[in-house]
């Protein structure tokens, strides 16, 4: 029977990022293409992954009182239209149900593209006072937005996410638990995903539809390409005035409630795949894999094979017993160099190869995913060797990206200079920008490069605008988008 891949027949990274991105996806069982145009399977092996994320952002969001709920996939059109700027924003990528049961429905039924609008309807019912305040509330979702260009991870028309909506007595609050989550968000990427991000605030136009501020978290991807990491938003008061969530102040007056949104989703993934993986499959940063080691048994025959999975399981049952993620490989239906290389395709971080003569002198093999180094060490070593890798491991990836990431991040002053690093390598340009929307259209028109953001930690400056030569106060940050 073939096998489910061979490492041989996976394109090369080097070669081609594009058509290596969706090969390694398929060939790792990560995801696979649903019958629905736009749509994908997210496998097990790929979906655990999403676990991780969901269960280090539940953390983080509980220590901040975030409790999460769930609201209805269906949204009334008439909700929707109560924000103008929001269903504006929204409208080309709606997907509409008109007939429901067999009849014409009176108010057709918008498919969740997001949260706001059904959630702050129930909002309105809820908050009367300042005593109901904060609302703290995430979801965990899918949501759809009819995309017209596909791109697994990256770019779906049904993808999954995280949403956060809370409601605040001031605008001081409202804008606290934006920067929490955005540097939430950070934490992930950097801390798990091992991607540098910088951190920043959208222009105007780029901002969320029928937000006053919107923060994000931008990642550069290894063909120069900007990944918008996550998102964070200060409502202000635009929907609590559209849907009248107005409470009763400590000083008896009535009062609108200050808003926040934030949402982080599946296309963070592809970053991932992206910015780690190599011309033999993913490579998985340890914090975030579901399996960290693999352990592979080597045999040959049956002669001495019982004793050698006994061994094999006490090295798992140990590595297990002080938290690492470790899976033992002990199928005799492929043979071992086929377990090599479907665990390397995987990006499992470390593997233990265990035969005879390991068994005999009690020690293992281990092999670093990332760097392909082998070193042998004693049984009662094992463990602190496995932890020191993992933790080097991700260090190592991190550095490399972050190193990346600075490399391909340059000053620019002169629009010429601009074009031509927009023909060729592409990556992030920091320049000043009049951040007058006619210049900004201008410049992404000319170099498919958009404002991703102005970084937090941009100073204010006396310049002239990189494309029109206006006055200037800050250094944006261009990129082309995926």
């Amino acid at each position: 029977m073939k096998p489910a891949f061979e490492k041989k027949e996976l394109k090369k990274k080097s070669d081609d990022l594009s058509a290596w991105y969706t090969d390694v996806i398929l060939k790792a069982g990560i995801a696979d293409y649903a019958p629905v145009k736009g749509c994908m399977v997210i496998r097990p092996y790929g979906y655990a992954l999403w676990e991780s994320v969901q269960e280090a952002l539940n953390r983080m969001m509980r220590s901040a009182g975030i409790e999460n709920a769930y609201f209805p996939l269906f949204i009334p059109m008439s909700l929707l239209e109560k924000e103008k700027q929001h269903v504006e924003g929204f409208s080309p990528e709606l997907a509409v149900v008109t007939v429901g049961g067999g009849e014409k429905l009176k108010d057709p039924l918008v498919v969740r593209p997001t949260s706001e609008t059904i959630m702050y309807d129930m909002y309105s019912k809820w908050v009367h006072s300042w005593r109901d305040l904060p609302v703290l509330i995430n979801q965990w979702n899918n949501v759809v937005r009819w995309e017209k260009r596909t791109y697994l991870f990256l770019r779906t028309t049904e993808f999954l996410w995280q949403e956060g909506h809370t409601a605040h007595e001031t605008e001081k609050e409202a804008v606290a638990t934006v920067m929490k989550a955005l540097d939430w968000y950070r934490q992930i990427y950097e801390d798990y995903f091992a991607v540098p991000v910088i951190m920043g605030r959208k222009s105007e136009t780029e901002k969320f539809a029928g937000a006053k501020t919107t923060f994000t978290v931008e990642a550069l991807m290894p063909d120069g390409k900007a990944l918008q990491g996550g998102t964070s938003h200060n409502l202000g008061q635009n929907f609590s005035k559209s849907f009248n969530i107005s409470f009763q102040t400590r000083e008896g007056a009535s009062e609108f409630v200050w808003q926040t949104s934030f949402g982080f989703s599946t296309r963070s993934l592809g970053g991932l795949f992206l910015t780690h993986g190599d011309d033999n499959g993913l490579v998985l940063p340890p914090k975030i894999a579901s399996t960290q080691v693999v352990v592979v048994p080597i045999s040959r025959g049956d002669e001495g094979r019982e004793a050698l999975l006994d061994y094999c399981g006490e090295i798992r049952d140990a590595l297990v017993g002080q938290g690492v993620r470790t899976r033992l490989d002990d199928r005799d239906s492929q043979s071992v160099g086929r377990k090599f290389n479907e665990w390397e395709v995987k990006g499992v971080p470390v593997r233990l190869e265990v035969g005879m003569k390991e068994m005999t002198d009690r020690t293992v093999t281990m092999a670093r995913r990332d760097t392909g180094e082998k070193i042998v060490v004693e049984r009662r070593e094992m463990i602190p060797k496995i932890e020191k890798m993992l933790e080097d491991i991700q260090k190592s990836l991190y550095a490399t990206a972050k190193n990346f990431l600075e490399s391909n991040t340059r000053d620019v002053v002169e629009f010429s200079d601009f074009e031509d690093i927009m023909k060729t390598n592409r990556g992030f340009i920091r320049a000043f920008w009049c951040e007058e929307a006619p210049c900004e259209a201008a410049i992404k028109e000319k170099t498919k490069a958009a404002t991703r953001c102005l970084p937090l930690t941009a100073p204010e400056e006396e310049g002239v605008c990189v494309h029109c030569g206006k006055p200037a106060v800050h250094r944006w940050l261009f990129g082309q988008s995926y």
